[in-house]
């Protein structure tokens, strides 16, 4: 499973996306170019140490991404998409692809797509914020998957 994001406007969203990659174990593609400097402090802020901790393949372009495609299918989330998060059945191979906060992803990305898949929400609201949105896709096609990590085992104190 991997995540990948289109031209990402805001540091802060990428920098969370990262922590979320680096949390459960998936890679992250971010196609760039990005709406700021890849070294940004609020990118380095959000991300924590967790930056080095995730496995990230950056891509200078959209061409650059398609020449070496991850394996599988590629899964838009769009507020666009043809199929609900909870009817769209994942693969482990998947790779979810999110758009930019301001214009989401052009035409052509949209028909490169193997699948557009749409998070419900509220008729009068517009859409989630980018790292949400990831996060609650990643979580959703892990479940289905069973790719979950494995959780760690709590520290018990015996008492003396």
């Amino acid at each position: 499973m991997r995540l990948a994001l289109y031209q990402p406007d805001i540091p802060h969203n990428l920098g969370a996306v990262i922590r979320l990659a680096a949390c459960f174990g998936c890679g992250l593609d971010v196609i760039e170019p990005c709406g700021f400097p890849f070294g940004d402090r609020g990118l380095r802020r959000a991300g924590m140490d967790y930056i080095a901790r995730a496995a990230i393949t950056r891509h200078p372009s959209w061409e650059a991404f398609l020449a070496a495609p991850p394996p599988g299918r590629l899964v838009l989330l769009t507020t666009k998409g043809a199929t609900p998060l909870s009817a769209f059945a994942f693969r482990p191979d998947d790779t979810l692809l999110l758009g930019r906060e301001e214009a989401g992803v052009p035409d052509a990305v949209h028909q490169r797509a193997d699948a557009r898949v749409v998070i419900p929400v509220r008729a009068e609201t517009r859409s989630l914020n980018v790292g949400m949105a990831a996060a609650i896709a990643l979580s959703e096609a892990l479940r289905q998957t069973g790719q979950y990590p494995t959780v760690r085992a709590e520290k018990t104190e015996t008492p003396e």
